[in-house]
């Protein structure tokens, strides 16, 4: 293969480069040349002791590699690509709380309690419930009309969807969507606060445990209460932990898929008559496909390896780049058309499978379909007022805002 045409001290996590545009042509450019390409980093420019990671760009790699927890973790550096140059190794290591940043058999254990509130049935039983509540959102957001799509559409019905769940107050839910923020944008100046802010979060999901354990309730939050690990109730700060992990996975990574949703439509006109006519079964995960909300998360080798033809040393870190797999021209006919009857879609919006699929995935794609059906009837005119401002971020493909008029 030819060398890739990388301008030098191009770095893939650039937090100000992905508050700008997402490396479009660069990705190309990698699964083209060099689908396993090394990056290299200034030592401690992302809060780690390396000089920089593997980009792996092509499906079928961040497929392979997702499948193999024993030799690629996620705990020992956590699934967080980049942190800030001042995060201490304490700081990180404290991040094995949570259930994205384990391994085997611990994951195991802790997903299959997490997994009893989203089976199928599980998930099915929330959609007259969620249904209700996209129409409540849309409904207000076209009486103002207009205003910042994400906080006033796309945000609000994952948010509102997760404290039923979990038992939160729905008078809550905006200080949740605060924290979240500031836990997710530690590397954005509009957001005062930074990953440490997980901490507000664990001792609220802590108060809440307890409130759970006084007063039993019919939600997750109750059922993850009443399970225990190998024999033992779980405890407070465990329980603490998982919240955690489900208010941000299920409010951050739903959030953006609406908004890149919805602004794909307006820049694909023909498939927002499509979609309105047909409304395709497939929509949800083309949009989920196309939004990529996360750019990418890392895995850490534990031993020496092969991934692509590439030699991988013992304590390599490796990013899994799901923005780029995702338009892997193997395996996506014409990967840069929006295409919402996209029926071929092994897409990794969701993980590349394996161990880490999210648990919540149904759950999503459920949210997804309701959103996009209720602004279809409610407000089908709905047009941009103003370009998306993107979260500065070397790891998320997010949207802090978008103005639009409701129509």
């Amino acid at each position: 293969m030819p060398a890739p045409s990388i301008p030098p001290g191009f770095d893939f996590t650039d937090p100000d480069l992905l508050a700008q545009r997402l490396p479009i042509a660069e990705f190309a450019e990698l699964r083209r040349t060099a689908p396993v390409y090394w990056n290299p980093q200034p030592r401690g420019t992302s809060g780690f002791d390396s000089d920089g990671y593997w980009a792996v760009t092509k499906l079928d790699d961040v497929k392979e590699i997702s499948r193999k927890p024993e030799v690629f973790s996620s705990e020992e550096n956590t699934v967080v690509i980049r942190f800030t140059e001042d995060t201490t190794r304490p700081e990180i290591e404290i991040q094995r709380a949570l259930l994205l940043n384990m391994d085997p058999p611990r994951h195991t254990k802790y997903r299959r309690i997490i997994a009893k509130g989203f089976t199928p049935r599980a998930v099915d039983s929330l959609r007259d419930a969620l249904r209700e509540r996209a129409q409540r959102i849309v409904h207000e957001a076209k009486r103002s009309g207009g205003g910042d799509f994400v906080e006033q559409v796309a945000a609000e019905l994952p948010l509102q969807a997760i404290a039923d769940l979990i038992g939160v107050p729905q008078a809550d839910r905006h200080k949740i969507f605060g924290w979240t923020n500031q836990m997710m944008g530690y590397e954005d100046p509009d957001f005062e606060g930074d990953h440490r802010m997980a901490t507000a979060e664990v001792m609220y999901a802590w108060g809440l445990a307890e409130e759970k354990r006084a007063c039993p309730m019919d939600d997750i939050a109750t059922s993850l209460l009443r399970s225990d690990i190998e024999g033992e109730a779980l405890a407070s700060d465990e329980f603490a932990w998982l919240v955690v992990l489900l208010i941000v996975g299920g409010n951050e990574t739903i959030r953006n898929a609406i908004t890149h949703g919805m602004k794909a439509f307006v820049d694909n006109p023909e498939q927002w008559e499509l979609y309105k006519d047909q409304r395709p079964r497939t929509a949800p995960d083309e949009i989920v496909r196309w939004a990529s909300p996360v750019v990418a998360l890392q895995r850490t080798a534990l031993e020496d390896t092969v991934i692509g033809g590439q030699r991988i040393a013992r304590g390599d870190r490796v990013g899994l780049f799901y923005a780029s797999a995702n338009f892997d021209e193997d395996h996506f006919q014409d990967p840069y058309t929006f295409d919402v009857l996209r029926t071929h879609n092994p897409h990794v919006g969701f993980g590349g499978n394996g161990t880490h699929y999210c648990a919540g995935a149904n759950l999503a794609r459920l949210q997804i379909d309701l959103m996009f059906n209720t602004i279809a009837e409610v407000m089908p005119n709905l047009r941009q007022v103003s370009d998306p401002v993107r979260l500065r971020s070397s790891w998320l493909n997010a949207i802090k805002s978008w103005h639009v008029h409701y129509g």
